[in-house]
């Protein structure tokens, strides 16, 4: 799907004939709306729509096949305006798109793009880039919203039981969506989207994403970690040839190995093998062996784990009163792991003493694919007009069936008041500094965020949370 003149609802092909004669500018905003999943959201994503699409110019070619697909799917198609744009702006969309630095974790309700196009014989391409620029925000920012918001959880956690929660945070939450997501599109760009508070992921996807549009380096990693196929394929009666083989093949001294043990009856793995026959290996291995429990109680089972662990392995107390077993072991739990059960089993670790050091957590579907445009009811709403007599009209609207569906009037600006983001008019902003910024004008990417900027972003504000 790579005609940009097709990235829109049906319905936006006609609105060029919709808007009024006097209409010669079109303001419009995208905000998160109040919703009950979180209060705020960590924007981020933009930047990829804007390289992606924005900064390849359109050709005489696309706008021949929209205009043959349009005419026959029913609907009008303007192909005097995408003309101009292909014959004045070298196909370049003449839109100017001010936005919060990718990273900030601003208050639901607050704008966090504004669009506007800057050639005024269009002024229907302002809402008409809805659905492509909604889509590239939305999603991505809730994906990262929701990594934040477990993140903030094993945080805490960490300084309650840890001696040193930074440098163990980055690994805490583990990305296992890859499988569960409808594209390669969204597993990479939901996966690179909870990179931005981890660093733990195996969504391959999400490296070239983070590389491609935002310069990264290599900005997730993982380790050999055994599937159920690989375990069960050496039979029943030899269960610990199969574990065995996986310290033969990946123990090495500071190594980590991560191996399902599940398969026929976790107890016994756990009991029998690993805190058994295998025992002195893991030792001698110099490795440290990650067990998977794959079933189960997603709380209580990685608990019970880490129980035989220390009767077997033991470990030490750290300065905060926890245990923490000894570096040759370690639990990582994936199945069931959601918001509520990440919290429900840190706040179980910290309760029985436990070190977060002790486990990690990875999240699949749940993750990158069971969120939705409504799970923090994104929108993208037109806010002014600009007339021909050079004035801007508020536009806005006000449903009496639903109040909540109420949008801004007037072009908005979004400042800091007693170090809180908030939404004003933007002939009321007075001394204060708009924070949203250009980041795209006809053509130009103005802004080019680094990845590390927007990580850095984000964990200042996890920080500041974690400490108010």
């Amino acid at each position: 799907m790579t005609n940009p003149l097709l990235a829109t609802d049906s319905y936006k092909q006609s609105h060029f004939k919709q808007y009024p004669p006097e209409a010669r500018r079109i303001s419009a905003y995208l905000e998160a709306r109040p919703n009950p999943f979180s209060d705020s959201v960590l924007f981020f994503g933009l930047q990829t729509y804007l390289k992606d699409v924005l900064l390849k110019p359109i050709t005489a070619s696309d706008i021949a096949a929209a205009d043959r697909i349009c005419a026959a799917h029913g609907v009008p198609f303007n192909r005097e305006g995408w003309e101009q744009i292909l014959t004045d702006h070298g196909g370049l969309f003449p839109l100017e798109i001010k936005a919060l630095p990718e990273g900030t974790l601003a208050p639901s309700g607050v704008p966090l793009v504004q669009v506007e196009n800057t050639d005024e014989r269009m002024p229907w391409l302002t809402t008409w880039v809805e659905t492509a620029l909604l889509r590239s925000v939305w999603y991505p920012s809730t994906v990262a919203t929701l990594s934040f918001k477990c993140k903030e959880i094993l945080y805490r956690g960490l300084l309650d039981t840890s001696d040193d929660p930074d440098s163990q945070i980055p690994f805490k939450l583990h990305d296992f969506g890859a499988r569960g997501v409808s594209s390669a599109e969204s597993a990479a760009l939901g996966g690179m989207a909870h990179l931005v508070n981890f660093a733990g992921t195996d969504t391959m996807e999400a490296l070239e994403a983070a590389m491609t549009w935002y310069g990264a380096d290599v900005a997730g990693f993982s380790i050999p970690a055994a599937e159920h196929s690989t375990m069960t394929s050496w039979g029943r009666e030899r269960e610990v040839d199969a574990y065995r083989n996986m310290l033969v093949q990946f123990g090495r001294p500071n190594a980590l190995v991560a191996v399902v043990s599940d398969s026929y009856d976790l107890g016994n793995a756990v009991e029998n093998l690993w805190c058994g026959r295998l025992k002195d290996e893991v030792l001698k291995s110099g490795a440290t062996v990650v067990i998977r429990p794959d079933s189960g109680d997603p709380v209580e089972m990685p608990l019970k784990v880490m129980e035989t662990l220390w009767q077997h392995y033991g470990g030490s107390e750290n300065s905060k009163g926890a245990r923490v077993l000894h570096p040759s072991v370690r639990v990582i739990q994936g199945d069931g792991m959601k918001l509520d059960t990440i919290r429900q089993l840190v706040e179980e670790l910290v309760r029985r003493n436990w070190s977060v050091d002790n486990i990690a957590v990875g999240i699949g579907g749940g993750l990158l694919q069971q969120v939705n445009r409504d799970t923090m009811r994104f929108a993208m709403k037109a806010n002014a007009m600009k007339t021909a007599d050079g004035t801007w009209r508020d536009v806005s609207k006000n449903p009496a069936t639903d109040p909540g569906k109420a949008s801004k009037a007037g072009r908005q600006a979004t400042v800091l008041e007693n170090g809180v983001l908030s939404a004003v008019r933007l002939e009321a902003i007075g001394g204060r500094t708009d924070q949203l910024q250009t980041v795209y004008r006809n053509g130009v990417l103005v802004k080019d965020w680094t990845f590390e900027e927007v990580r850095d972003l984000a964990r200042k504000h996890l920080l500041e949370r974690v400490a108010s």
